[in-house]
């Protein structure tokens, strides 16, 4: 199993962006996807998750501002980002919690892409 990210860059304040994870491979059955991101210096930490059954989570610095959607016929996850702040500046890491073909279930990461917000 492989999650692809894509989408990051450099923006200015007030702007927005938005990512995309792809995941491909040995899936059976996708049980959340999600966003994590993780600033220099600090730990990593959830954005927005959006699981297959029950509540969408955001965090609360991000509420208002990001949109996390899911298309399941294609296995993706995207964030779309507004009025970014510099505090947003971070890689972003797509996460998916799923079960293999074989009917394990893992926890995946994408493989970072970065997002830097300029003042």
């Amino acid at each position: 199993v492989q999650l692809q990210a894509s989408g990051g860059g450099l923006v200015q304040a007030g702007g927005s962006r938005r990512l995309s994870c792809a995941a491909s491979g040995s899936i059976f059955r996708i049980k959340s996807m999600g966003w994590y991101r993780q600033a220099p210096g600090k730990q990593r930490e959830l954005v927005a998750t959006m699981p297959s059954e029950g509540t969408t989570v955001y965090a609360d610095s991000v509420k208002g501002r990001f949109t996390i959607s899911r298309d399941n016929a294609k296995n993706t996850v995207d964030l779309q980002m507004n009025s970014l702040e510099p505090e947003d500046t971070a890689v972003y890491f797509c996460n998916a919690i799923l079960l293999t073909t074989l009917r394990y279930e893992y926890s995946y990461w994408g493989q970072g892409t970065l997002v830097t917000v300029s003042s």
